[in-house]
């Protein structure tokens, strides 16, 4: 798949592209890099409805090739090289959504699959919660 990144192009439009392959994945804007192995503080959290012109003012118009077989270190880098844009990949477990950082290396493909064994329970009725930290 090809996620098209544009100035005018919100991050929700990006997160439901990224999503509509990745089910059990959903990708988060930041308005600062994040070291490798940690988190990056909610408090830098980019609003989904933000125009991603506004977050990275280089004016850049890129294709950005994902791939199944892509570690999420890989997706991320490739957001921050290519676009300037800092993302943190979540993956559900259940209700909540734990971000990566102990599992970077994994690739996109089996970080969904993983998330989709973990959502095997159905939650419908509760309220999806984002936990920041995912437990080594």
């Amino acid at each position: 798949m090809k996620i098209t990144i544009d100035n005018k192009k919100t991050a929700r439009a990006v997160q439901s592209e990224f999503s509509e392959k990745y089910p059990f994945l959903k990708i988060e804007f930041f308005s600062r890099r994040h070291k490798t192995g940690s988190g990056t503080e909610k408090k830098f959290l980019i609003d989904s409805n933000r125009v991603l012109g506004k977050v990275n003012t280089a004016g850049m118009v890129t294709e950005l090739p994902v791939r199944d077989d892509m570690t999420v270190a890989e997706l991320e880098k490739m957001f921050a090289e290519k676009c300037g844009l800092f993302i943190q990949v979540f993956r559900k477990s259940g209700r909540l959504w734990l971000e990566t950082t102990a599992t970077d290396q994994w690739t996109l493909a089996y970080q969904n699959e993983q998330g989709k064994e973990l959502s095997g329970v159905d939650f419908s009725n509760e309220k999806e919660e984002t936990d920041f930290r995912e437990q080594e």
